[in-house]
């Protein structure tokens, strides 16, 4: 990737190796950071040169002279191998800072809005002159809203719902754009629409002043820089020249819709030689307390792909219901032929009730209603462009004649995220599940992690977000992503040292200072989040720029606990169905808290030896010991029964390692005692499921795990599957055959949390997890189980594929493993004795590459170099349930 506008001073350099011989390895590498000469004649050409650095490292930080803004750096990297042998350099990538300053005021801009107030979007524009088309050209832009940038007549780019989400009273993110080919000799005009988006327009739910939390109306900043052909600089921005108008777009908000009119369409209205001013006003030139401009973090939002109609019923005149066979988010984009004047409307939904009609109940206050009135005279297109929505089922109204098929499509839309992982078993009903969960991440993941993507919320849950992350890395590349938001939490963070509910911290805004912060499972998410992005990615900078307000985080708890328990919080296992029943005590919500506690307390002592913070290090272990001695004082007995006796109980207690190895064994007894009083059903919410079929797996259990994961009756993952869900549902209960919809007034048909079992597919069923952060080392350990008889994981990883795929046959089971170039793998083979296990062909113990390690687990284990390896096992260790 070569990113333009970047603006970090110490960017991220990373490369995999290209290597397919067995054993591929990376011993020492070099990297060159220079530019040559640019346009504008800089003749002092700076450079970075790392020396020859004994390390397998492939992601390392830019370590040299100070970046110049608005510049353009290439690098290079080589290697030496495995064998010390170095390799030729690689092709230059490239990179473009922006303008690296937070707070630097942009050189002939200032922010700009329509100088009258209204639902409509403003269309906007500024004309300029050029003598001759400029060596290169970049325009910087971002909103206090939403804007879609036009030059000449034709659109910037493809990007969505820009600039995305902040808290708009600390940080704004800006897009840059390279614009040199849009230009022309002469005159040129740059129009921007803009719309209230997240700044202005309706954000949080109806029992709340529930818009315009941050501004009235939305703001436009953008500057051009054009280097001439002689080097010269020149700087174009928004000022008090621009012009503004309202157009077709009457109005256009994320939860209520977008409302077009084409018969009011500006012809030509960003060309370079636009038509009449008529019509036109002056913009308003506006002051902003100062808040710091960032280059986007991450990609944008984008339209992903198309999804077609898989039914199309007609229910009445001028009527039509689309099912588009799967739940998600985006917009519908409709081509059509209609009368002038015709007045179409779009309604989303993610149900259909019984006798086939939309189920909108629970979307609360959100319309989720786009409009379209059509010009008339030919073929027309409605694509909304500033709104979302979350449905499977589109229903259209108004259009005489309905729609074919083919002129109904819906636009899938999304942060741009590269797939990184596939995982598919014999169970077609755990492959529906696997979907559900992608589908899920993909819904949800747009611009920050939302909760759900319908209704009046559409939130940066950091509980949510937290229990989810290791599935999330498993099916898309979230780096990126994750850094944006890291940024959004940490910038929510209170003054005490508390993390919100959520990112950007929308609820401090509708609820002022009573709002209470801290609550545990949610506010860990500080610490917890930052942690697995270094597990995942092997990226420790994030720990950096993350560890002061980590550090603060556990201050806060240690400083508001009582002898190191901490307080009730506001949600405790939330929505698990234990807790709404007399006869089942739910948990605790100070234990959940304390366990938190403890778990947030040993990650930071693991952070700080990292970081070389030997003191905190030695501070959070000392810490962490108190608070787990006050676990189990307060809540855990002496035969291993944990304060309420629910299964989320245990697996906090289990999966934290808060216990004594003495009681471990105690406590899986009373953890399969409490699955057995629910008929091995699960009882637990949004704390406790995460943890269970991979707290079950670490125990010995996985034949439990297997029995849950696979129930198909409520409560259950698979109940939903079974019930036609094709992505994940907020309750166990969403909907059932004798109850129908749950509760209205929190009932999510695309609520990720759940999807968490993800993890525990590729892990275990799938056979791929890592044990040194980046993958660096990689454990391959699938445990066949559960009546299944094949399953393929694969992983893109930072260093390349990982692969693991076996399948069971008269023979016995054939695995099929990827160990990708510098990686090595301990691999655990599902075989109940190693004697007669063959690879490639030939006895293990002849294969070069391979040799024992030490076990895992009590479990034989073999140390694996890069490279394939095709395992057969005649007799395989498979698991009943």
């Amino acid at each position: 990737m070569n990113p333009i506008g970047l603006d970090l001073v110490t960017p991220n350099l990373s490369w995999r190796l290209n290597d397919e011989r067995p054993g591929a390895a990376q011993r020492r590498y070099q990297v060159c950071v220079y530019h040559k000469d640019s346009p504008e004649k800089v003749k002092s050409v700076e450079f970075w040169d790392s020396g020859v650095v004994k390390s397998a490292d492939s992601l390392v930080s830019y370590a040299g002279p100070d970046l110049q803004p608005h510049t353009r750096y290439q690098w290079r990297v080589r290697i030496w191998d495995q064998a010390d042998k170095v390799s030729p350099w690689s092709e230059d990538a490239w990179f473009e800072t922006g303008f690296l300053l937070p707070f630097a005021a942009w050189p002939a801009a200032r922010w700009i809005t329509a100088s009258a107030e209204g639902e409509a979007c403003p269309f906007m524009r500024g004309g300029f002159r050029l003598t001759a088309r400029p060596l290169s050209a970049r325009l910087y832009i971002t909103a206090r809203g939403l804007f879609e940038a036009h030059l000449n007549g034709r659109r910037i780019g493809r990007d969505r719902l820009t600039p995305g989400w902040t808290d708009y009273r600390k940080r704004i993110e800006y897009l840059t754009y390279d614009i040199t080919g849009q230009l022309r000799r002469g005159a040129n005009t740059l129009g921007v629409v803009l719309a209230n988006g997240w700044y202005a327009g309706h954000l949080g739910w109806e029992a709340s002043p529930n818009r315009q939390h941050y501004g009235a109306q939305p703001a436009l900043l953008a500057v051009l820089r054009l280097v001439e052909t002689d080097g010269t600089v020149r700087w174009l921005g928004t000022d008090d020249t621009w012009i503004w108008r309202a157009g077709p777009l009457l109005s256009a908000d994320l939860y209520q819709g977008e409302n077009y009119d084409a018969r009011r369409e500006l012809a030509g209205w960003s060309d370079a030689r636009p038509g009449s001013s008529r019509g036109w006003m002056p913009v308003k030139p506006a002051d902003f307390p100062a808040v710091e401009l960032n280059g986007k973090t991450m990609p944008p939002v984008r339209a992903i792909e198309m999804v077609k109609p898989v039914d199309i019923r007609t229910p009445g005149p001028d009527r039509q219901v689309v099912d588009f066979g799967q739940n998600l988010v985006g917009v519908v984009r409709l081509r059509l032929r209609a009368p002038r004047g015709t007045r179409i409307t779009l309604r989303h939904a993610e149900m259909l009730q019984d006798y086939g009609e939309p189920y909108t109940d629970n979307l609360r206050s959100a319309r989720a209603t786009d409009h379209y009135v059509a010009r008339g005279g030919g073929v027309e297109i409605f694509e909304p462009r500033f709104t979302f929505h979350g449905f499977r089922y589109a229903e259209i109204s108004g259009l005489p004649g309905g729609l074919a098929a083919k002129d109904v499509r819906a636009v899938v839309m999304h942060t741009e995220m590269s797939p990184v992982g596939t995982f598919e078993t014999s169970n077609p009903l755990l492959n529906q599940l696997q979907r559900c969960i992608r589908w899920g991440q993909k819904g949800n993941f747009l611009e920050v992690p939302t909760d759900c993507p319908q209704r009046d919320e559409r939130l940066g849950w950091t509980g949510d977000a937290q229990i989810f992350l290791t599935t999330a890395s498993f099916n898309f590349d979230i780096a990126a992503f994750f850094t944006k938001w890291l940024r959004d939490l940490t910038d929510a963070q209170h003054e005490s040292g508390a993390f919100p509910d959520v990112a950007p911290d929308l609820l401090k805004l509708m609820y002022g200072p009573k709002r209470k912060a801290g609550n545990a499972a949610w506010a860990d998410a500080g610490v917890i989040c930052p942690w697995l992005i270094y597990q995942r990615y092997g990226d420790v900078s994030v720990l950096g720029r993350h560890y002061e307000s980590m550090v603060r985080w556990i201050d806060y708890q240690e400083r508001t606990a009582d002898d190191c328990i901490r307080p009730d919080t506001a949600f405790g296992d939330w929505l698990a169905p234990d807790a709404a029943r007399p006869n089942w005590a739910s948990t605790p919500c100070d234990l959940i808290g304390t366990a938190y506690f403890a778990r947030t307390t040993g990650i930071m002592a693991q952070v700080a030896r990292i970081l070389d913070r030997d003191a905190d290090a030695s501070r959070f272990e000392r810490l962490q010991k108190k608070i787990v001695r006050a676990f189990n004082r307060n809540y855990v007995t002496g035969d291993g029964r944990v304060l309420g006796d629910t299964q989320t109980a245990y697996l906090l207690a289990l999966g934290f390692d808060l216990l004594p190895v003495a009681l471990r064994s105690r406590a899986v007894v009373h953890l399969e005692r409490a699955l057995a009083r629910r008929n091995y059903h699960l009882s637990t919410g949004f704390v406790g499921t995460p943890l269970l079929a991979p707290v079950l797996s670490r125990v010995g259990r996985t034949d439990l795990a297997y029995r849950l994961v696979l129930n198909e009756t409520y409560p259950s993952w698979l109940f939903p599957v079974k019930n036609g869900a094709t992505t994940m549902w907020e309750r166990w209960n969403s909907w059932t055959p004798q109850g129908g919809f749950g509760e209205t007034a929190m009932n999510s048909f695309n609520h990720y949390a759940y999807g968490a079992i993800g993890e525990w597919l590729y892990a275990v069923v799938g056979g791929i997890d890592l044990l040194e952060r980046g993958f660096r080392r990689i454990l391959l350990r699938p445990r066949p189980g559960g009546g299944l008889t094949f399953a393929k994981a694969t992983l893109k990883c930072p260093h390349g594929l990982i692969r693991s795929s076996w399948m069971l046959n008269e023979a016995g089971l054939q695995w099929s493993v990827l160990v990708p170039p510098n990686t090595t793998a301990a691999a655990v083979p599902p075989a109940t004795a190693l004697t007669d296990m063959t690879i490639n062909g030939t006895p293990w113990l002849e294969h070069t590459g391979v040799r024992r390690a030490d076990a895992i687990e009590g479990e034989p284990t073999l140390s694996l170099v890069a490279g394939n390896y095709d395992f057969h096992i005649p007799h395989p260790r498979v698991l009943s349930t």
